[in-house]
């Protein structure tokens, strides 16, 4: 399993068309893609789990890859989610 912290950057948050994004990065890669914010852990290829997740602007994440390809996973990402999420 690899994980690295990450900040929300895009200026609405994980909102809908966010967090579809962020799924449909996901469910590219065989791994389990998941996250942590505050104490709760979401499915990253869940719309609803992400959304469930109420994540802000400005707000760290940790993201959590584990699987054959969770290093690929992980960079991709993390690169999606520093970009803004397409925002």
């Amino acid at each position: 399993m690899v994980s690295q912290k990450v900040t929300v950057k895009n200026p609405t948050g994980l909102h809908l068309r966010p967090a579809g994004i962020l799924c449909k990065e996901a469910m590219k890669f065989k791994s389990l893609v998941t996250f942590r914010f505050k104490e709760n852990t979401a499915n990253a290829k869940s719309v609803l789990s992400v959304l469930g997740a109420c994540v802000k602007s400005g707000d760290e994440i940790e993201l959590m890859c584990e699987g054959e390809d969770e290093h690929e996973a992980l960079s991709t990402i993390v690169g999606v989610i520093e970009a803004g999420l397409g925002e």
